[in-house]
């Protein structure tokens, strides 16, 4: 974005007018001191300039006769004569300045109205463009798309709301799924014993990559490594299996000596990985397979969610039934998330700022994990009863929220207001899982119990 303009008095002092710059001093309304200090910081670019340009006669009769008499700053003067009579490295140093310089000393000096602060037209630029962004409901679009000559208004399309394909490989209820981090591929987890990588092509649309084939009980989770060259799946109490994803090899299995593993993800440094384990402890694994440390105790529930923020400084799980654990490694400090319904799962923002809640009571909650800890928003209308329903983070910067639901519908909502925006209908069973393309805001899919993903785009135009 360009910089702003200078105005014609800051246009004064850039080309050292230094007469015409103190006489527009005069036409300021500021207090006499506020004027004297701007006349300093004018008649000390000039005498610099002086010294620097080896004219010392007239630098010294200035200081003299219109830096002195203005009796302020007096420290400084005794520098100034320094410059006029030391060569030193240190009066080299205080005897450096700029124009520019100047100018940020003087916008410093005066009121916001008087002298045009740097960078402001930007600033300005920025809060429009804000307010588009807020204003418009269905705001789903890249920024280099606004403009300030028309009012931006999305319309209700910028959604993806329409199957533009079914998947149909597993062979039971899909539990789970979770786009990579490039938007390259599609993870997803079965009752049906086996996980399958996706790829997407140019065209958006899905095909198989890889079936992954080892696991003895149902693959409940699925997690992406930091660069999207591995992936890891989790057996329901069962085995955690690591894969080359585009081989297809399973790498490493991990696991604990009669006790089951519910949950898998990855450190941000992509070297080691970590699972919630029946016992409820938290693990964590080196590549090879040697255990690092295990955190034992109430640490996660039997069925749990765990995220690590990409810091590697905030180990975030569900604690009890109704409060969720934030563990910072840095500084060893235990705070709580305390809800007053028992709690589903949760979803961690991309910016690591926000935790997205589901509750049993068919709420779900936006928490704040800057400063205290607080519900920013809440979302209505999805429904609930039995099973494990999760929500997520969708859209361009994550501005709307989508779950999904007993009564076979994708719900989303706007995530500043909380507005029920679409139920999407298509799916025979509930809808267990939704994920949100990263790099495609225009493209979702979610898991059902029908067995089947459906990919969401905008369609036909």
């Amino acid at each position: 974005m360009a910089r702003t303009l200078p105005s014609q008095r800051e246009m004064l002092v850039l080309e050292g007018k230094w007469d015409e710059s103190i006489l527009s001093l005069r036409v300021i309304n500021v207090p006499i001191e506020t004027e004297k200090s701007a006349k300093f910081i004018i008649l000390e670019q000039k005498f610099l300039e002086l010294v620097q340009n080896g004219n010392t006669v007239d630098a010294m009769l200035m200081l003299r006769n219109e830096i002195s008499p203005l009796l302020i700053n007096t420290s400084r003067v005794h520098q100034l004569a320094a410059c006029l009579i030391s060569h030193s490295q240190q009066s080299k140093t205080i005897c450096v300045s700029s124009r520019p310089d100047s100018l940020e000393k003087l916008q410093r000096l005066f009121p916001a109205a008087t002298i045009v602060p740097e960078k402001r037209l930007e600033q300005l630029v920025e809060q429009a463009l804000d307010m588009q962004r807020e204003s418009c409901l269905f705001h789903n679009t890249l920024d280099s798309e606004l403009s300030l000559y028309t009012d931006h208004q999305c319309a209700r399309s910028q959604i993806p709301s329409e199957t533009v394909q079914i998947l149909q490989a597993h062979n039971d209820e899909v539990w789970y799924l979770q786009f990579s981090h490039n938007g390259k591929y599609l993870a997803s987890a079965s009752n049906d014993q086996s996980a399958i990588i996706w790829e997407v092509r140019d065209n958006s649309q899905l095909c198989i990559k890889r079936k992954l084939i080892g696991h003895q009980k149902t693959v409940c989770f699925v997690s992406w490594s930091p660069d999207d060259s591995q992936l890891l799946t989790c057996g329901l109490e069962e085995v955690v299996r690591r894969w080359d994803v585009q081989s297809g090899k399973c790498l490493n299995i991990y696991g604990k000596h009669d006790l089951g593993l519910v949950s898998c993800g990855w450190f941000p440094d992509g070297k080691r990985l970590f699972s919630g384990v029946t016992d409820k402890s938290i693990c964590t694994w080196d590549l090879d397979g040697r255990e690092v440390v295990c955190w034992k105790g109430q640490r996660t529930l039997r069925t749990s969610d765990i995220a690590i923020t990409k810091n590697g400084k905030r180990i975030i799980s569900i604690f009890r039934d109704t409060s969720i654990l934030v563990h910072d490694k840095e500084v060893k400090v235990d705070r709580l998330i305390e809800e007053d319904e028992v709690i589903i799962s949760f979803s961690l923002s991309d910016d690591n700022k926000f935790l997205l809640v589901n509750l049993i009571n068919q709420d779900i909650h936006l928490w704040s994990l800057e400063g205290d800890f607080k519900v920013v928003s809440k979302y209505k209308g999805h429904k609930r009863t039995r099973f494990l329903i999760r929500s997520c983070f969708d859209g361009v910067e994550q501005g709307f929220i989508a779950s999904g639901s007993e009564d076979s519908q994708v719900y989303i909502w706007h995530r500043g207001t909380g507005e029920l925006l679409l139920a999407l209908p298509g799916h025979s069973g509930t809808v267990n899982c939704v994920s949100w393309n990263l790099c495609n805001p225009r493209m979702m899919a979610s898991a059902s119990d029908d067995r089947t993903i459906r990919v969401w785009g905008l369609g036909r135009r």
